[in-house]
């Protein structure tokens, strides 16, 4: 039974069917994606090491230190990411990247490649 002549438009629950009916095709792509989470928990757990040390990040002697820090713990962030263990997947890149010489190359040492080449 439709309920819609019942619900004024202008009410609050009025409005929540209106927005839910807006976003009705992105509701349906997240609910037929079962990797995708309601919520970015896993965002947040992987980097709240990092947040609770910024403190001594201060202390990196130079913004160009600070950078460094910034690409050594995008790096092992995005390898445990993809289920890599990040020692092993720094050993592995460090050991290859000095042979890169192209896009190609370095396109073959991102953590969901790296294994597979």
């Amino acid at each position: 039974m439709k309920r819609e002549p019942d619900i004024l438009p202008s009410s609050l629950l009025g409005t929540a069917i209106e927005y839910a009916l807006k976003q009705w095709d992105k509701m349906a792509a997240y609910l037929e994606s079962p990797y995708l989470t309601p919520d970015n928990n896993a965002c947040e757990n992987a980097i709240r090491p990092f947040v609770l040390g910024r403190k001594n990040w201060l202390f990196s002697q130079s913004p160009e230190g600070a950078e460094s820090s910034c690409g050594i713990y995008t790096l092992i962030e995005t390898a445990r990411q993809n289920g890599l263990v990040a020692a092993h997947y720094l050993t592995v890149l460090f050991e290859k990247a000095p042979y890169a010489s192209s896009f190609e190359d370095w396109e073959k040492f991102l953590p969901w490649n790296i294994f597979t080449a």
